[in-house]
């Protein structure tokens, strides 16, 4: 069963987490929101704090529990990487989502490889920074549908194509890149390869301008005849109509939560600070009265709150079941749903509580309000997230339910 409790071998790495966000990531926070595509230099020396995390369970980055790596017997409970990650993340970005987000060594691509790489690639990718590229122009949030080729070339794979919105995609060591090895298989053909940093053939075109995580890189990178070992090839090489590409997929059940634990974490700085500053003006939010006996104010951060605990127990629930091998997938799209649609609502609701305070640059409530309608959006926007649950629960395929 799970404890609802940080686990007692986690409580310290969660604490220096929470410091880093407090100590580190809020007093050079607005430093990166304005000058965007700077590197923030000060993090290096604090990467080794989400090194650790991983570290004292299992090699990988953000979100890099295997789902066959978790224990089967329910006698043994497993809190893994996916809880230490979760937990981690939640309080790292209580501080700055843009500044978790560009941690190096802990990009979105490091659970690509360890979802589906073979021990092998493990021990040559593990340890790098890996950034993940799918998205691309005009295919959205349709995973199904890149267009990007890797057509086999001897013992290469030679790959064509562009890719946006890649998060960590000029800093990065290597991206993760899913590719069709044949396009007239469909999906079943979408394999993901690695693709060291400097690989003739792979050039950054441009770094985006945005709304929110200005401190994270946000990159489009075009693929012309870039040539790729077969050994960077993640998985099996295989076509499996039946199966589809379940493989690649599989990354989305660890990145999910990872998404979730970062939209839990910024609504509750949110809620925190709204609270603080509602005291200063003497409204203490001390819930002595129910909900329906309260003022306006008051009744609108107990509702907040209870839509976050929510939101938290969902990603807790789908990040244990990833470390105890249990299927996570409609798991990990109701706490990235639930989570990201709360964040939203919860920072933007904190604005208007707070009035002038909250919209202006005194304070980070303006910025984590921006910050938040990300998580609402990539690793699968709300929409995508509600097909996909429904599918899962009416037991529909995607042609039968779109």
């Amino acid at each position: 069963m799970i404890y609802l409790e940080v686990p007692k071998k986690l409580r310290m790495l969660v604490n220096q987490a929470r410091q880093t966000a407090d100590h580190v990531f809020r007093p050079i926070s607005r430093k990166y929101d304005r000058a965007e595509h700077d590197y923030p230099v000060e993090l290096d020396m604090f990467a080794a704090i989400m090194d650790g995390m991983n570290d004292a369970l299992e090699d990988g980055g953000a979100g890099s529990g295997k789902l066959r790596q978790g224990k089967k017997d329910s006698s043994q409970i497993q809190n893994g990487i996916n809880m230490t990650t979760v937990l981690g993340l939640a309080e790292l970005c209580r501080g700055d989502v843009g500044l978790s987000l560009t941690l190096p060594r802990q990009g979105l691509g490091n659970a690509a490889i360890a979802a589906v790489a073979n021990d092998e690639q493990l021990a040559r990718f593990g340890h790098k920074w890996a950034a993940m590229a799918i998205t691309e122009p005009g295919c959205g949030s349709d995973s199904a549908a890149v267009r990007t080729t890797a057509i086999k070339d001897g013992d290469d794979y030679i790959i064509n194509g562009e890719k946006i919105y890649v998060t960590s995609g000029e800093r990065a060591d290597a991206v993760v890149v899913w590719a069709t090895v044949d396009k007239t298989l469909g999906k079943a053909a979408i394999k993901s390869f690695v693709v060291e940093k400097g690989t003739p053939g792979m050039e950054v075109t441009r770094l985006e301008k945005k709304l929110g995580i200005k401190a994270s890189d946000t990159a489009a990178i075009r693929f012309n005849d870039c040539r790729v070992p077969r050994a960077n090839l993640l998985g099996t090489e295989e076509v499996n109509i039946d199966k589809g590409f379940a493989g690649v997929m599989q990354t989305f059940d660890n990145t999910r939560p990872v998404v979730a634990a970062m939209a839990v974490g910024v609504a509750t700085a949110s809620i925190e600070r709204t609270k603080e500053l509602l005291k200063e003006q003497g409204i203490d939010i001390d819930y002595k009265r129910p909900a329906k006996l309260s003022s306006y104010i008051k009744a609108e951060v107990y509702r907040m709150e209870a839509e976050l605990e929510a939101a938290r127990l969902l990603t807790i629930k789908a990040a244990w079941m990833a470390d105890n091998g249990q299927p996570n997938s409609i798991e990990a799209s109701i706490s990235k749903a639930k989570a990201g649609r709360v964040a939203n609502d919860v920072t933007l609701k904190c604005v208007e509580l707070l009035g002038t305070v909250g919209y202006c640059e005194d304070e980070l409530l303006e910025k984590w309000a921006r910050d938040s309608k990300i998580l609402d959006i990539f690793e699968g926007t709300q929409q995508i997230q509600q097909l996909i649950i429904a599918r899962r629960l009416l037991n529909k395929s995607s042609s039968e339910l779109k």
